[in-house]
């Protein structure tokens, strides 16, 4: 996902997940530190609608609208406040929201890591 961003001109970019990955360093720190991508995330009361959205539905194979809206309006609200892109950072966001659906440029980690990994196995 570093290695797209920076070859996309990605210097700032916001990261949806759940809790636990768009709270903790593992991902944040590691954009910044390997590819220099500062990362930001929604404030704690959406990280928690966001988070309870994927285990209580998305995991379920339950697909609203009314959740597509608001993660619309939480990337908005990224965009606000600088990120030039929206990292996908939990398998099931692609179920909900795709390029299509915004403006800022996607970035699908399920859909960059198995294309890596298919250029891996060609390799």
């Amino acid at each position: 996902t570093g290695e797209k961003l920076v070859d996309e001109g990605i210097r700032n970019v916001g990261l949806l997940g759940t809790n636990f990955t768009m709270e903790k360093a593992f991902y944040k720190g590691r954009l910044l530190e390997k590819y220099g991508i500062e990362t930001v995330v929604p404030p704690k009361e959406d990280r928690d609608l966001i988070h309870k959205i994927i285990y209580d539905e998305l995991c379920c194979g339950v697909i609203k609208q009314s959740s597509q809206d608001y993660y619309l309006e939480v990337i908005k609200k990224l965009k606000g406040v600088g990120a030039e892109g929206i990292i996908l950072g939990c398998t099931e966001i692609g179920m909900l929201i795709q390029a299509e659906n915004t403006i800022s440029p996607m970035y699908d980690t399920t859909k960059i890591h198995a294309e890596q990994a298919v250029n891996f196995a060609l390799e």
